[in-house]
């Protein structure tokens, strides 16, 4: 009977010795290939690259979720900061720009395998090179690499809220009172901190019916405290409030048919004998004008002038006339907004 199939016969030296060659080959094609990928992509260049790129494409959950970037208690109090400093900028639609024109200058490895990536980019109309010190982390899948920053880039903005504890920043109003309490949140003007993505051109302002402050674009450079002021002052709608209650107060004034109207910045003083009731009417009411001070917005002694008519009798010969005289008078006072919206003025 024959042999159901053809033996086979050993393997050759050659053979194994291909095989081997081949094997050697494609590991040393795979240790390429994660080489140039730990060079290139994973590379400490890439990782500050992709950082810019990210604050470039408003991006910021991915630029403040890169490793090396949040800042713990310890970095926190070492700033002088709280731990419940805000972080409320750290959202899109907060940068007004980021960095343009990204390039990587140089790339030094350091003995202890950290890098010193230094980068160029424009920001606003500045080129500026800032140099980034990055330090390896567990490596993803155990072979390629990963970086963290060794120095966050966070930056610390100091805004101080003239005026009005509100302010926009980008398409966000926020309020430096946020974290405060008891007669903190009284004051006139706040100052209050803001962690920032780093670097960008943040744009700070406010715009309301009765509050305007021109808007500031601030660059911010990586690990920086640049601090800025937003100084709201009141506007043209304000400033007419303010004078109808002015208006409506002298108004009031004018409707007492007395020489010396109670409560009020004028009156006259005669000494012949009054025979009809004084009739009072406003020539020119004080024009408001609006000045921040300390505490308030207050309008400087301004000068009105009303007019008294009144028939009177002579005491030294009993004679009759109509005594029509005007009569200035100085008004300042304070405004300021009260929480819901409307204006209480206080008279000085």
């Amino acid at each position: 009977m024959g042999s159901s199939g053809a033996r086979r016969g050993p393997v050759s030296p050659a053979a194994i010795a291909g095989w081997a060659m081949m094997a050697v080959l494609l590991v040393g094609a795979f240790l390429a290939a994660l080489g140039s990928l730990n060079q290139t992509i994973y590379g400490a260049s890439s990782f500050v690259e992709r950082y810019l790129e990210a604050i470039a494409d408003d991006d910021i959950g991915a630029a403040s979720t890169t490793p090396g970037v949040a800042l713990d208690a310890a970095e926190l109090a070492e700033l002088g900061l709280p731990e419940n400093v805000s972080t409320a900028m750290f959202r899109s639609g907060v940068v007004e720009s980021g960095p343009e024109d990204i390039r990587i200058v140089s790339d030094v490895a350091l003995p202890d395998g950290s890098h010193s990536v230094t980068a160029s980019y424009r920001l606003d109309v500045s080129i500026v090179e800032t140099t980034f010190d990055v330090r390896p982390i567990a490596p993803l899948y155990g072979v390629l690499n990963r970086w963290e920053f060794s120095v966050s880039p966070i930056a610390v903005i100091d805004v101080t809220a003239a005026h009005n504890p509100l302010f926009t920043v980008g398409s966000l109003t926020l309020d430096t009172r946020a974290t405060k309490s008891g007669d903190e949140l009284t004051a006139f003007t706040q100052t209050a901190p803001y962690l920032a993505i780093a670097p960008a051109v943040y744009e700070f302002g406010y715009t309301s019916t009765l509050l305007e402050a021109v808007p500031t674009a601030l660059p911010v450079e990586p690990s920086s405290r640049p601090a800025v002021t937003v100084d709201s002052l009141p506007t043209a709608t304000f400033v007419e409030r303010v004078q109808v209650q002015v208006n409506g107060y002298l108004d009031q004034c004018t409707a007492q048919p007395v020489l010396q109207p109670a409560g009020c910045p004028f009156g006259i003083e005669i000494d012949d004998k009054v025979v009809s009731d004084p009739v009072w009417t406003m020539v020119t009411y004080p024009p408001v004008t609006l000045a921040a001070g300390e505490s308030a917005f207050e309008m400087p002694p301004t000068e009105g002038i009303a007019h008294i008519s009144v028939e009177v009798q002579s005491l030294f010969d009993g004679e009759f006339s109509q005594l029509e005289e005007d009569r200035s008078f100085m008004l300042s006072l304070t405004a300021t907004i009260r929480p819901d919206g409307s204006i209480a003025i206080q008279l000085r």
